[in-house]
């Protein structure tokens, strides 16, 4: 079904009753998306720092309260455990699985951090009549792990995972326009044109998401991503952390154009 036009509550009852359980790039458009990182309290503060140090990959929407599962301003009525369509467990770093619903591993001394997700500038490239690919064929955006270094904080550190969305070279200049505009969904992109520049060694095969068609002639676009969280924790290695799963993101009460800069 097309969400394009559902409200961010109905979509989110939608997914809290499993009857959405995919990507949701181009749901509720004009609403902002946003990626999650669950940790246990005694890594909250390193990871807090590790985004204030890392601001562009890493753009806080909202932190909850220690345990609760309930948020204060980006939406109402919503539930971290149960609002995601998917989910994935991280034990000592490593992946152990993956949920439409992680009530059943939540903790009292869990601490979210909502963080904004390009999926929310997305309406804003459609606008300036910029191709997104990925909404175009159906699939989830193609995300790829660089050589870009975070800058550490604490126990968190790993490199920049970045988004990509291909275009024709004459429409790249509208692109930087419309998203450097909205610093809280990563903003402008941080590389344009050659991969390998950046560490990436083939576009046909994205480290997280699907591939998608590039055209002869077109020029890869790289914004950073909200999943770089989920490479600092994978090299962190803490106890337990539980993120979305990349692509399947929360849809915010939030209007992007209280995003803009």
């Amino acid at each position: 079904m097309d969400y394009t036009t559902t409200s961010p509550a109905a979509v989110r009852a939608l997914i809290r009753a499993g009857k959405i359980t995919s990507q949701t790039s181009g749901m509720c458009a004009g609403y902002a998306q946003a990626n999650l990182c669950v940790l246990p309290k005694k890594y909250a503060y390193d990871f807090l720092l590790f985004t204030q140090r890392n601001p562009k990959p890493c753009p806080v929407l909202e932190v909850s309260d220690v345990g609760s599962r309930a948020l204060r301003y980006i939406a109402k009525d919503a539930d971290i455990a149960k609002d995601f369509p998917k989910y994935r467990i991280y034990k000592h770093g490593e992946l152990v699985g993956e949920y439409t619903d992680v009530e059943e591993f939540w903790q009292e001394d869990f601490v979210s951090f909502l963080i904004g997700c390009s999926f929310s500038f997305e309406a804003a490239l459609l606008e300036a009549d910029v191709p997104v690919r990925q909404i175009e064929e159906g699939k989830n955006v193609p995300m790829y792990l660089t050589d870009i270094p975070c800058k550490p904080a604490g126990i968190f550190h790993g490199n920049t995972v970045v988004s990509m969305r291909p275009m024709p070279p004459e429409k790249v200049v509208r692109a930087v326009t419309a998203t450097a505009a909205m610093p809280r969904v990563h903003g402008a992109p941080i590389h344009i044109g050659d991969p390998a520049a950046i560490g990436i060694r083939d576009l046909s095969r994205p480290d997280f998401g699907e591939a998608v068609t590039i055209y002869p002639g077109e020029v890869p676009v790289f914004w950073c991503c909200g999943v770089t969280p989920q490479a600092a924790v994978m090299a962190a290695k803490p106890d337990i952390a539980i993120t979305h799963a990349p692509g399947h993101m929360f849809i915010t009460d939030m209007k992007n154009t209280l995003l803009k800069d």
